[in-house]
């Protein structure tokens, strides 16, 4: 991006940020920082972008001055996102802005579907989530000077640049941008719902959205036709409010609704409506910015340092961190049949019903699957005598197995190659990556199914007719992750899951609590396990920040030990 330099601590932390450690050549650049039409705003001349001796400048934290152009950027509490960032930023910043931006769009996304969208409850919670992450939402705030946190002007910053960051990392399929785009929406209309009406004018002019108000003679001349053609106008409300008149084939939606006067190719809206327009700007100019970056991905995937960051963002997972194995030896052999009915999630379950009907699995299958066994308890030793036992009751003898296979179980628990402690796949990565073809059984079954294969499936695990159409309606929105939920909600007959599902060993945790009420599943075998547990208690906060990297590693390493024969 022109007139940007990437700032990193003289110290750096293993985070995501330590993928730009090595010095970069000029072509090499990340698109973040001298790409700006790869977001679809305004080109600049690359002239600006300051290079020095051929890599990024590295230099410590320094203290950050609001300059005249940042003002003019953020001088809303909204934004169309239209300009790209302009200035400096730190390494560690960039890595924190898009991990607190992700959590803030898997709230909207979880609330969107418990909550009515905008209902008090939905406000109320949204809100909060706001103040914890330092995002800005009100805009009388502005006048406000925070006594503790960041001021309103870098809550605007951090909104700003951690949108076009997550842009950059969601721009890369058809599902994620999606899913991005929804979310944005879904969080853009909170925000102007919120805004007072002169507030609301201003962002449209701001953004060269001039629609024009009708004047008090138009409004009296037409008083009746607006009256009977608009949802919820009276005679009342008439005059305490402003109608605009817009092309129509910008309100398509609120005409095919028939919410709207027309006339002479214009739609009469009112101003309780006019968001319904904006909307459909923010998301077509959000869309085609989208479109363009992901053609100008090349220039990203060049650096092989910024590759795996994207990719770990756009797979990412903000939940509790399942790398380190806590819960070795609290499960044995013999309780996997009965748990894999009661408390694993159905991705799981049908892979686990899979390998005891077919004897195997292929290699998603076996990823997946066991690492998600390895999360929730079993020992190493109790894995290689798991998937020996069931490999060689079909076409796999015993030989073959310990030369094949039991080489890549053992890495999966870090006593081979480079002994990395492998992390179980998270929903996230479940649904976005490595699609299922035919003859496999990986993957999400909310996502990958189809959904009458699902409704049968369903059906064979008792699951109520009523509990049926929930799901599948859920899955039809490409809710796939609150599909899961539904699913535990109705198999543990509970009326409110109390977490956000994010994860398959997730789902297993808090399974085994209500089941067991309120209590983690009792250790099956009592073998010694303080000195690792301590270990692990101190290496916690190393290993959250080694995850980035280390995902990255094992995906290449694991992928490749594996591979079928």
């Amino acid at each position: 991006m022109s007139g940007c330099t990437v700032l990193q601590n003289e110290r750096p932390h293993m985070t995501l940020g330590i993928l730009f450690r090595v010095p970069l050549k000029r072509h090499h650049l990340p698109a973040f920082v001298e790409q700006p039409t790869l977001f679809g705003g305004t080109e600049r001349k690359r002239d600006h972008c300051r290079l020095q001796t051929g890599t990024m400048q590295f230099s410590g934290r320094k203290r950050r001055i609001i300059t005249n152009s940042q003002t003019e950027v953020y001088g809303h509490t909204v934004q169309f996102y239209g300009q790209p960032p302009l200035e400096n930023i730190s390494l560690s910043e960039f890595e924190t802005f898009a991990v607190e931006r992700l959590k803030l769009l898997k709230t909207v996304e979880n609330l969107g579907v418990s909550h009515v969208k905008l209902s008090e409850p939905y406000t109320q919670k949204l809100e909060k989530e706001f103040k914890a992450l330092n995002f800005p939402y009100r805009p009388e705030n502005e006048d406000r000077k925070s006594q503790t946190g960041p001021s309103e002007q870098e809550k605007r910053r951090k909104d700003h640049i951690s949108h076009f960051i997550l842009r950059l990392a969601y721009c890369q399929t058809e599902d994620l941008r999606r899913w991005f785009i929804q979310q944005e929406v879904d969080l853009f209309r909170f925000r102007f719902h919120i805004l007072h009406s002169k507030q609301k004018l201003e962002l449209l002019h701001r953004n060269n959205l001039e629609y024009d108000a009708i004047s008090a003679e138009e409004k009296t001349t037409l008083r009746e036709k607006l009256i009977n053609s608009s949802y919820g106008v009276s005679g009342i409300t008439l005059e305490e409010q402003d109608f605009y008149k817009v092309p129509f084939q910008d309100a398509l939606d609120l005409v095919r609704t028939r919410k709207v006067y027309l006339k002479a190719g214009y739609a009469y809206i009112p101003h309780q409506d006019i968001v319904t327009i904006v909307l459909n700007d923010f998301r077509t100019r959000l869309s085609k910015a989208l479109a363009l970056t992901a053609r100008s991905l090349p220039a990203v995937q060049s650096d092989e340092r910024l590759q795996p960051l994207l990719n770990h963002l756009s797979h990412a997972y903000v939940g509790q961190d399942y790398s380190i194995q806590k819960n070795v030896g609290k499960i044995s052999l013999e309780q996997i049949d009965p748990l894999s009915g009661k408390s694993f999630p159905l991705c799981m379950r049908q892979l686990h019903q899979s390998l005891r009907e077919n004897h195997h699995l292929r290699h998603g299958g076996r990823m997946q699957y066991g690492l998600f066994l390895k999360g929730i308890g079993l020992s190493l030793e109790q894995a290689l005598q798991f998937w020996r036992s069931e490999f060689i009751r079909g076409k796999v003898d015993a030989d073959k197995f310990d030369k094949q296979y039991a080489y890549s179980i053992r890495h999966m628990f870090g006593k081979e190659g480079k002994r990395t402690d492998y992390t179980p796949y998270s929903c996230m990565k479940v649904i976005l990556s490595n699609a299922p073809s035919q003859g496999d059984h990986h993957g999400c079954p909310f996502r990958h199914s189809d959904p009458e294969l699902l409704k049968q499936k369903l059906q064979f695990y008792k699951v109520s007719p009523s509990g049926i159409s929930q799901i599948l309606e859920l899955v039809k929105g490409m809710h796939y992750q609150l599909a899961c939920q539904k699913y535990f909600e109705l198999t543990h007959n509970i009326e409110d899951a109390s977490f956000s599902l994010n994860h398959p060993n997730q789902y297993f945790i808090e399974s085994q609590k209500v089941l067991n009420g309120g209590k983690e599943i009792k250790r099956e075998t009592d073998t010694p396990q303080r000195s690792q547990d301590k270990s692990a208690a101190r290496g916690s906060r190393e290993a959250t920040a080694n995850a980035p990297q280390a995902l990255a590693e094992m995906t290449e390493d694991l992928d490749f030990f594996f591979q079928d024969a």
